[in-house]
């Protein structure tokens, strides 16, 4: 007898072997089957990077009991395309979670987080997708506080499903003595990274540089991600992959067009 239940397709950016992707499976498993293809190292900040140039590989990793799972050479927007179109034959999973991501994805931090990119390959392909990710890098950050915010969000999603054209981004602060608030709907902060770049020498006396940044936040809205996670909310965010700024079409077409 087939089995009817949602697929879910899971991946992350850190690698098929970090400790929030687990975290992601277990909690995800109760609400249907389970494909995890997740890079077979840290590809961190990758961005929408496919690879083109070189060869991909998948191989098969055991993880929980009856879990197909496989590491991929690729990053994690290929780990999306190649299962939908290899391992699954151009079947499309029901829902697409990547995370949990051991770092914060808000603000313009979406724009460089492989987690969310690969959320955001998900929902061009028509899946409901959704990234999480934890506001510690540590790998051995505390993750018991993670598992209702990610049973809650993808019994929702499953539920109500994910306006087309569109995925989460959900970002959750670390706990301190006080429990998480709760669960705040935001925009994406108006906020930057302030790069430097540190100039070092290696082993033979040549130049190197070593990027640098403080992030700097000047919005103050209190509808934003960043003030959310801030104040002890999780954070979500419905991210869209049209970057059509229509706001600035109708001055364009005031310009002088005509070619002479």
């Amino acid at each position: 007898m087939s089995d009817e239940r949602p697929l879910i397709l899971v991946t992350n950016d850190d690698g098929i072997f970090a400790p929030g992707i687990r975290v992601l499976i277990e909690e995800v498993l109760p609400f249907g089957r389970v494909l995890v293809v997740a890079p077979d190292k840290p590809q961190s900040a990758m961005g929408h990077a496919i690879t083109i140039h070189s060869f991909l590989r998948l191989a098969p990793v055991e993880m929980l009991d009856g879990i197909e799972a496989w590491s991929c050479s690729g990053t994690p927007v290929d780990c999306v395309k190649l299962a939908i179109y290899k391992l699954l034959n151009g079947k499309k999973p029901d829902l697409l979670v990547s995370g949990v991501n051991h770092g914060a994805n808000i603000s313009i931090n979406v724009l460089y987080s492989g987690t969310m990119s690969a959320a955001v390959e998900g929902a061009m392909e028509g899946i409901p997708s959704i990234g999480f990710s934890l506001m510690d890098h540590s790998i051995e950050a505390q993750m018991e506080h993670v598992r209702p915010v990610i049973r809650n969000v993808t019994g929702n999603a499953i539920k109500h499903g994910i306006a087309t054209g569109s995925c989460l981004n959900v970002n959750i602060p670390q706990v301190g003595p006080e429990p998480l608030k709760g669960i705040r709907i935001c925009r994406q902060a108006k906020a930057n990274w302030e790069d430097e770049f540190e100039t070092r020498l290696d082993p033979t006396g040549k130049e190197y540089y070593w990027m640098r940044g403080e992030f700097r936040n000047d919005d103050q809205g209190e509808d934003t991600d960043v003030w959310a996670v801030e104040n002890g909310y999780v954070s979500i965010v419905p991210v869209q992959y049209d970057m059509t700024a229509h706001h600035a079409i109708a001055p364009l077409n005031t310009w002088d067009h005509a070619l002479r």
